[in-house]
């Protein structure tokens, strides 16, 4: 087989390797992302409130499995006590408190919706107890094994404002809200909300009384329920963290397995992520806290808790102690995490997002895709200019693999007369080819290296356009609503004029009219390429566009539309290359014999 076919045999192979790979062990169960957050938020398993479990937190920090509303049915919309909840709001939330337990347990996401339907519902973070899958923030205080008893809030705390205290969260508006006991113990919770995503929590203790107490305050934060997930192994969906500076991922599977994991110190923030979405714990002092991921269940449910606990302080009569922790609730908006990571010191905030093996590469990516955005409006024409700008960058190395490749061709009559010379000497065989590569300054492996190198490069963007929240609903042009997803214009249904629900089982001969695109760019740039003159390889090779057309259907429309334009660069490329440049080679080796 002539040098070159082998080459490019290896190069087409790689590539349809990759792309079965991701299609078969990738490819999400059917589960429409619209619902993910808000079945995970609204559906459950009725049920009764049995006695709490015999589960006991080893720091007596309140487990999931201890709520008296884990299990019950009450939808979302019915009616709310709204004398005991306080509002949220700025320019990116909206939401609730709870006064009865201090729980941040109501948040709606005001820029996102659950589908590209303008009168489509905000997506909802968190979700009230009592609801059928709670899922909230908490914050209060536990009390040190053998010391002094004193009354400690509860979740059936119900605390008060302070004197003079703003009674609804906002921005530049702190409300502080206060409870004290008996042993005139003061507890007061200052809670702050930014611009954006993130609260800060201050948990202060004032002793009026007359006796030495000791107390650690806690945040948590706890989902009732496993979500719908979309079951790639490239997605992480679950438990995060940051724990001595290395970033720490458990799924919800694995937890259950392992019930406790339990972080003494270095822990500098920990949550649950979903795709798209965040909540997240952030201790101001991650030397000296202790961090946990927590699951358990009750009524058949899975729970799932992440929770953080500064040391025991003692409190003398007349004194006081505070501490701050932060609680991030939102979408994973890779700027935001970024600004947040610089401003408050919290390492590896981006890896939130998850940007996967080649972070070195997919990160960069996407801020150059976002840089790009920024001036040119739209992410789909941002693809476009950044796959010219890819091949360029490629440029040199293209170049130098045609000549390689164009070079072997030419010197294929000598390379077939060393060959015929040789006889079934097989070493002497390879030896007469490497000398007559070495004389004309040839690699035979240098075909190949352009596809080798970038598919990282593809791999990559395909991160971007699948993780990142930026590109979630984004639009090209025509029927190209959102770049995250795969085109929805499928011959079965006339390519959106006849809407139906195509079955699943037809989904694959589903094809969109961009893979449809991609097929026929595939098909003109093999046209330009080096035709195989073995009758076989040629029909193989006749089969790829029809056979990748098919693979790429399933995959993000803004991916399928940067594979097209890349083919429809490289015919370009290649034309202009074949026309200028073959005849300076074709002369080089007439030279050279």
């Amino acid at each position: 087989m002539p040098e070159e076919r082998r080459n490019l045999i290896v190069a087409i192979v790689l590539s349809m390797l990759v792309l079965i790979t991701w299609q078969l062990l990738f490819t999400p169960t059917e589960v429409p992302e619209a619902d993910q957050q808000s079945e995970a938020a609204q559906s459950g398993t009725p049920g009764t409130t049995p006695a709490p479990a015999s589960n006991a937190s080893p720091l007596g920090v309140p487990l999931p499995f201890d709520s008296p509303d884990v299990g019950n049915t009450v939808p979302l919309t019915a009616p709310v006590d709204r004398t005991k909840r306080v509002s949220i709001d700025n320019a990116k939330l909206s939401g609730n408190l709870d006064r009865r337990g201090m729980r941040i347990d109501d948040l709606l996401l005001k820029g996102y919706r659950e589908t590209i339907d303008e009168d489509s519902r905000n997506i909802r973070l968190f979700s009230p107890t009592g609801s059928s899958r709670p899922y909230y923030a908490e914050f209060g205080w536990v009390q040190a094994p053998g010391s002094e008893a004193t009354a400690i809030p509860t979740p059936d705390t119900v605390w008060e404002f302070a004197h003079n205290s703003a009674t609804a969260v906002q921005p530049g508006v702190p409300i502080t809200l206060e409870w004290t006991n008996d042993d005139r113990v003061r507890f007061e919770v200052v809670i702050e909300l930014d611009q954006h995503y993130m609260f800060t929590v201050s948990q202060r203790v004032q002793n009026q009384g007359a006796k030495t107490i000791s107390l650690a305050p806690y945040g948590l934060v706890s989902r009732t329920g496993t979500p719908n997930l979309l079951g790639f192994y490239l997605l992480h969906e679950g438990l995060i963290g940051a724990v001595d500076e290395r970033l720490k991922e458990v799924d919800y599977d694995d937890l259950v397995d392992e019930k406790l994991i339990t972080h003494p110190s270095g822990t500098s923030w920990i949550g649950i992520t979903d795709k798209y979405w965040l909540a997240a714990l952030v201790p101001s002092n991650p030397e000296e806290n202790t961090a946990r991921m927590v699951a358990g269940k009750r009524n058949s449910i899975d729970l799932y808790q992440v929770d953080s606990v500064r040391p025991f302080e003692s409190i003398n009569p007349g004194g006081s102690t505070n501490s701050v922790v932060r609680l991030y609730a939102g979408a994973k908006e890779v700027t935001q995490l970024d600004n947040y990571s610089e401003q408050y010191n919290i390492p590896l905030f981006d890896r939130a997002v998850d940007f996967g093996w080649f972070y070195f590469i997919t990160k960069p990516m996407f801020k150059l895709l976002q840089t790009i955005h920024s001036w040119a409006g739209n992410f789909g024409v941002s693809i476009l200019i950044l796959t010219v700008i890819v091949k360029i960058a490629f440029l040199p190395l293209v170049y130098k693999s045609y000549k390689s490749m164009a070079r072997i061709r030419e010197l294929q009559p000598e390379i077939e007369k060393l060959k015929a010379n040789a006889g079934d000497d097989r070493q002497r065989q390879q030896k007469n080819l490497m000398a007559l590569y070495k004389k004309h300054k040839v690699n035979p492996v240098a075909g190949c290296l352009p596809m080798l190198v970038q598919l990282p490069v593809f791999f990559s963007l395909y991160k971007v356009l699948f993780v990142t929240i930026e590109m979630r609903h984004a639009p090209f042009f025509g029927w190209i609503r959102d770049l995250s997803v795969p085109d929805p214009a499928g011959i079965l249904t006339v390519f959106g004029w006849v809407p139906w629900d195509v079955p699943a089982v037809l989904s694959l001969v589903n094809l969109g009219i961009w893979p449809l695109i991609f097929g026929l760019t595939m098909f003109l740039q093999q046209r330009v390429m080096p035709q195989p003159t073995d009758p076989m390889q040629k029909r193989i090779f006749g089969l790829f566009p029809f056979v990748f057309t098919f693979l790429l259907a399933g995959f993000p429309a803004g991916l399928v539309i940067y594979w097209s334009w890349n083919n429809t660069l490289t015919i370009i490329q290649q034309l202009a290359i074949q026309r200028f440049d073959r005849p300076k080679i074709h002369r080089k080796i007439s030279k050279a014999q």
